[in-house]
């Protein structure tokens, strides 16, 4: 049973998404935040810091490696498929911030999602979202309800 109480942490620094229910870890991973940095800017590809709302999950009972182009499925992935874009594959986490300097995250499209470019997991490498394994942010998208609480910080 998912409580209330549960919420998600994001260290830029390093390169990690604590799953967390009161002060207790529920689960770790490694992630990968923008490799243009930190901002809100719009059409600046950073990932913008504070606190956010998963305002929508997107995905459900999707195939790992689904491919979603406007939060739409278009096709398949599959490791080992040579693609020169960056994907948004498996699950969306839909960000919505709750501060007036990160309150156009929504619009900027920010997510939290599964990628094809695992291997750069951990270190900063992607367009403003935040990325995760496939098999990990499955597992996320299967722990948090929408409206859960995420904290982005440097």
């Amino acid at each position: 049973m998912q409580s209330d109480t549960r919420r998600i942490e994001v260290s830029v620094t390093e390169q990690r998404l604590r799953l967390l229910e009161g002060e207790e870890e529920v689960a770790s991973f490694p992630v990968s935040t923008s490799k243009f940095g930190l901002g809100t800017e719009e059409g600046s590809n950073h990932t913008p810091l504070g606190r956010f709302l998963i305002q929508q999950k997107i995905g459900e009972g999707a195939e790992p490696g689904t491919i979603f182009k406007s939060r739409e499925v278009v096709g398949q992935w599959k490791p080992g498929d040579i693609v020169d874009e960056d994907l948004v594959l498996s699950r969306i986490l839909w960000l919505h911030g709750l501060e007036p300097e990160n309150a156009n995250t929504r619009e900027r499209y920010i997510y939290i999602h599964g990628t094809n470019e695992e291997e750069k997991i951990g270190q900063a490498a992607s367009h403003g979202c935040i990325r995760m394994r496939n098999a990990d942010v499955i597992a996320l998208y299967e722990m948090v309800d929408e409206f859960t609480e995420i904290t982005v910080t440097a």
